[in-house]
C-alpha cells in the first residue's frame, strides 16, 4: 500500500471512531436537572401525629401534581423532611440541618404554634423564606419579612382568633356574664387564651375561672370540675388534638352545665377526632377553617380532596382530609406561583413578590400583609349537633355541623345555651 493509501486509511479509521463516540455520547440521556428541594420538619410521630401525616400526604400529593407538569423552572421538586416526633426541642436542629447539610432551596413548617415557633429563629438568622402552617402570631415578636403564615387570621390575629365566639355569645339573651378559660400552658394555647382575655375585657366579661395545665396531662376532670364549681356563663377552652379529647370526656364526667363551651379545640375540625369524640362534640362551638358547603366551594379544592381521600384509607390517616390538608396543599401552590413568576429561588425576591400579589389556591384568593399574615381574615365559627355514634359517614356533608359566622358563609343560627344544644 503506498503511504498516501495508508494515511487515507488511518483518517477512515480516525473519523469512523469519532463518529462511533459522538453515536454514544448522542445516545446517552441528558443528566438529570438537581431538584429543587423543599425541607422541613413533620409530626409523623408523637401526640400530633394525627395530623402531621395528613400534612405530609397533602405536600406529597402537590409534589406529585408539579412533577407531572414538569417540575418547577424545569427542576423537579423534592421533599426532604424529617420526623420531629411532636417535641418542639427536636425542631431546631432539624432545620439548622435542612439549611447548612442538605442545602434545601425553600424551608416550610410542620403544623401548629408549638412546632413553628420554635423553627423561626433559625430561619430568620439564616435569612431563609420560612412559610408556618396553622401558627397563630408567630411573627408577632419578630416582624421578620420574609416569614409568612397558612392561617386565615388576618392582619391582628391573636384579637380575631377569638372575637367570633365572644361575638356569637354576646347576642344572646340574657346576656352573659362570667367566663372560665382553660389552656395548655404551651405557645398556641397561651396565645389563644390571651386572645380570650382581650375579647372578655373589652366586652366587659367577669373571669372567674382561669387556669393553665402542664403538657401532656391525662386527666383534666380536676381543672373541668374546678371550672364548674365557679359556675360561669361560657367557658373558653384552648387544646391541641390529644387534650381536646381529654377536656371533651372530662366535660361529659363531670357535666359540666354552661351556657356556652368551646372556643379553640384543636383537632375537632379532623374527622379522627370527631370519630374519637362522636356525641360528646354535640352543642360545642369552634373555630373551624373550612366546611363542604356551597359557600365554601372554592375552585379545585373537591378534586384535591378526591386525591388525597384515596391516598387516606390506605395510609390510615384522617379519611376526610377537611381540616388541615387543603390549606398545605394552598401553602405549596403560593411557592409555586411565587417561584414560576420570578423564576427564582432567591429567597428575597420570593418574599418581595409574595407581599405584593394576590395567589389562587384550593381554598380561595390569598394576599399577605406586611407580617405574613392573611391580608384580611377568613375563620368560621360553627356549632356542632345532631351526632350519633363514631361513624365517619355522618361528617361527610354538612348534617353535624352549622356554620354561624361570617354571614358570607352562615348555614344557621346558634343553639344557645349549650345544655339545649345537646338534646
Amino acid at each position: 500500500m503506498t503511504g498516501s493509501g495508508l494515511r487515507a486509511g488511518r483518517r477512515r479509521r480516525w473519523l469512523g471512531a469519532a463518529l462511533a463516540l459522538l453515536g454514544a455520547t448522542l445516545s446517552q440521556p441528558a443528566p438529570a436537572a438537581e431538584p429543587i428541594k423543599i425541607g422541613f420538619s413533620m409530626e409523623l410521630t408523637g401526640p400530633f401525629a394525627v395530623v402531621g401525616k395528613t400534612v405530609l400526604v397533602a405536600f406529597q400529593i402537590w409534589a406529585a401534581d408539579v412533577n407531572a407538569k414538569g417540575g418547577l423552572l424545569g427542576r423537579p421538586v423534592k421533599l426532604v423532611y424529617y420526623d420531629d416526633q411532636s417535641n418542639p426541642a427536636n425542631v431546631p436542629g432539624i432545620y439548622t440541618k435542612l439549611i447548612d447539610i442538605d442545602k434545601v432551596d425553600l424551608l416550610v413548617s410542620s403544623y401548629g404554634t408549638n412546632l413553628v415557633a420554635p423553627a423561626m429563629p433559625v430561619a430568620i438568622q439564616h435569612k431563609r423564606l420560612f412559610f408556618g402552617l396553622f401558627a397563630l402570631a408567630a411573627n408577632d415578636k419578630f416582624h421578620d419579612p420574609e416569614y409568612f403564615s397558612m392561617l386565615p387570621f388576618g392582619p391582628d390575629p391573636l384579637k380575631t382568633f377569638s372575637d367570633g365566639f365572644f361575638a356569637l355569645a354576646l347576642a344572646q339573651h340574657p346576656r352573659p356574664q362570667t367566663l372560665a378559660i382553660i389552656g395548655t400552658d404551651a405557645e398556641f394555647q397561651r396565645k389563644a387564651t390571651d386572645s380570650a382575655r382581650v375579647n372578655a375585657k373589652a366586652a366587659g366579661l367577669k373571669i372567674v375561672y382561669d387556669q393553665a395545665y402542664p403538657p401532656n396531662t391525662i386527666d383534666l376532670s380536676p381543672i373541668v370540675r374546678a371550672a364548674a364549681a365557679t359556675a360561669p356563663d361560657l367557658v373558653y377552652a384552648a387544646t391541641y388534638p390529644s387534650d381536646t379529647v381529654a377536656i371533651l370526656r372530662a366535660v361529659q364526667e363531670v357535666g359540666l352545665k354552661t351556657k356556652m363551651l368551646g372556643g379553640a379545640l384543636a383537632g375537632a375540625q379532623a374527622a379522627a377526632i370527631k370519630m374519637q369524640l362522636g356525641p360528646a362534640l354535640n352543642g360545642v362551638v369552634n373555630v373551624e377553617l373550612w366546611e363542604p358547603v356551597k359557600t365554601m366551594d372554592f375552585p379545585g379544592v373537591w378534586d384535591f380532596l378526591k386525591k388525597y381521600q384515596a391516598r387516606a384509607a390506605a395510609e390510615g390517616i384522617d379519611p376526610l382530609g377537611y381540616f388541615l390538608p387543603p390549606f398545605a396543599y394552598s401553602e405549596m401552590q403560593v411557592l409555586e406561583q411565587a417561584v414560576t413568576a420570578t423564576g427564582s429561588l432567591d429567597n428575597d425576591k420570593l418574599a418581595q413578590y409574595m407581599h405584593t400579589h394576590s395567589f389562587h389556591t384550593v381554598e380561595g384568593d390569598i394576599a399577605f400583609g406586611p407580617d405574613g399574615e392573611w391580608a384580611k381574615a377568613r375563620p368560621i365559627w360553627v356549632q356542632y349537633h345532631g351526632i350519633t355514634g363514631h361513624g365517619v359517614d355522618q361528617f361527610r356533608g354538612s348534617n353535624t355541623v352549622t356554620i354561624l359566622s361570617p354571614v358570607e358563609y352562615k348555614t344557621g343560627d346558634l343553639v344557645f345555651p349549650y345544655t339545649q344544644a345537646r338534646e
